[in-house]
């Protein structure tokens, strides 16, 4: 059982710091500081965090980068992460010849990496716009997953993945969908072709990249795939609240 949390706000706004961030210091954790988003008003926190890591220039859609603070913030606070400092998202909604693969240290407030992903064959060619969770799909799984243990497979060095939404993305696990390289994701290939290859509904990384990615975000970091896809929008329960949040 986690041990009670004491929590406090620090309101800065110097030197490209956010303001209005929510410090948690986990006593059980060696009183290592753990950032979250504020649950109550953090609007314009997210769009300060957003803007202070330069992610519009990076081409990251603002919407994926705040879906995903709410969705980390709810894994968090349900236990599910081992290590919440650290977010990662693949934006589906840019074409895979971007790079849209974003690793975020949230406590340093730095992009630690920035490059391409694939998406599954069945899902489209440039860009991804059809989904699924079914066995034998070959199509990518939208949504919110928790990063596992790495094992040597027939990608090599890989990295299991759990998916977090029922109906979603739930069978993530007996799919084998991990993340692994693949030498047809590079950007060599992006601009040769307009695209990188295609998985089998894996985030396939490149090789280049693909030990130290693995290395910082295995073991309990949440991961988010994210498109517009009215499908996932409409029945993720775990984007619920911030949708309300926005509409309101």
């Amino acid at each position: 059982m986690k041990k009670p949390v004491k929590k406090f706000i620090k309101y800065a706004l110097t030197a490209g710091l956010f303001a209005g961030i929510l410090f948690t210091i986990a006593p059980s954790a060696g009183n290592k500081t753990k950032i979250i988003p504020l649950a109550e008003s953090n609007f314009n926190n997210k769009q300060a965090l957003f803007a202070a890591l330069k992610l519009d220039s990076l081409g990251l859609s603002k919407e994926a980068f705040e879906y995903a603070l709410s969705g980390l913030e709810k894994l968090d606070k349900e236990g599910r992460l081992k290590n919440p400092d650290l977010l990662t998202i693949a934006d589906f909604s840019q074409p895979s010849n971007k790079k849209r693969l974003f690793v975020i240290d949230l406590k340093k407030e730095t992009v630690l990496f920035n490059t391409f992903v694939s998406h599954g064959r069945n899902s489209g060619t440039a860009v991804a716009t059809a989904f699924s969770n079914a066995p034998e799909s070959f199509k990518s799984s939208l949504g919110f997953y928790v990063t596992g243990e790495t094992y040597k497979g027939q990608h090599g060095y890989s990295l299991r993945l759990e998916g977090e939404e029922e109906g979603i993305n739930d069978n993530a696990m007996s799919r084998g969908i991990v993340m692994h390289s693949a030498a047809y994701v590079s950007e060599k290939i992006a601009k040769l072709q307009g695209y990188v290859g295609r998985s089998l509904g894996c985030p396939a990384i490149p090789e280049k990249v693909h030990k130290q990615i693995i290395e910082v975000i295995k073991d309990g970091s949440c991961l988010f795939l994210y498109s517009p896809d009215k499908s996932y929008m409409a029945n993720s329960k775990m984007l619920a609240a911030e949708k309300d949040t926005t509409v309101a």
